[in-house]
């Protein structure tokens, strides 16, 4: 039998790797999909005569308006403003939350006094939280950076939490027999084996800090910045829809952007534990 020289091609049988354009494809095109039928229907709801074009206007204004923004420095510095907020709030919280979500796990006292309350705090409105930061704080960024960590680090801390609870009984004793024990057990055995979950609480805390983060913006003027939240507020008060709705589109970009890159990270921590990550 002859021997397979370097040059060869494979052996039948052998992987071959698939086409990478393929690959994105199959992924992308439903996403388009999905954007062009909602496109679609928005310009059907248009041109049904619902409501005027000045109330509801198409997608191609709309866009036209977006573009203009987007040129606009004022614009700019307004998404800059909100930007910036939403990754300082949400940073704390991942700390606050994280701290809190080791402790709650290895504290059974901590478990049994507060490890209910962190549903709890899931469950409440982060904007149910406003009034109270501005009777603490006044109207300032301290009063939306808590009302931002209040949304998020309960959704991070019980993420943590549940995926500490899951992680399989085998990998503890193997770890304590190797002699990993207290926090050197956490760190080398027990976090890592919770980042699925873990993950999946830093995706849920971030949506609850952009939820709290624009809901605190459209209350009130902070500093005198005009942030994205102020200025779908001022279009409002203007009768401006199409800034309104082209500022919606940049706020839900934005949201999907982050959420593809968690996405992304998800699957790898997947597939990094074997748990499936290319479905």
């Amino acid at each position: 039998m002859a021997k397979l020289e370097v040059g060869q091609p494979q052996a039948l049988g052998s992987t071959i790797p698939p086409d990478r354009l393929a690959v994105v494809w199959s992924s992308l095109w439903p996403k388009l999909a999905a954007i062009a039928l909602a496109l679609a229907s928005w310009q059907v709801i248009v041109w049904s005569g619902w409501k005027p074009d000045y109330v509801l206007p198409g997608p191609l204004p709309v866009f036209q308006r977006l573009g203009e923004d987007l040129g606009n420095p004022d614009f700019q510095l307004g998404l800059a403003i909100t930007l910036r907020r939403a990754v300082l709030g949400y940073t704390i919280a991942v700390a606050i939350g994280s701290v809190v979500g080791v402790l709650i796990a290895r504290v059974g006292l901590l478990r049994k006094a507060v490890g209910s309350a962190i549903l709890g705090l899931q469950s409440m409105p982060s904007i149910a939280w406003f009034p109270l930061a501005i009777l603490l704080f006044g109207l300032n960024e301290t009063a939306i950076f808590f009302v931002v960590i209040l949304g998020a680090a309960p959704a991070i801390a019980g993420g943590l939490l549940n995926g500490v609870d899951h992680v399989q009984p085998l990998l503890i004793r193997v770890g304590r027999v190797m002699g990993a024990r207290g926090l050197v057990l956490y760190r080398h055995v027990i976090i890592p084996a919770a980042l699925p979950s873990f993950v999946g609480g830093l995706k849920q805390g971030w949506a609850f800090a952009w939820r709290s983060l624009m809901a605190g913006e459209i209350i009130g003027i902070v500093g005198h910045q005009l942030s994205i939240g102020q200025q779908i507020q001022f279009a409002r008060d203007f009768a401006d829809t199409q800034q309104l709705l082209a500022i919606l589109v940049v706020i839900f970009v934005i949201g999907v952007v982050i959420d593809s890159l968690f996405g992304a990270f998800d699957r790898a921590i997947r597939r990094r534990w074997g748990l499936g990550g290319d479905s």
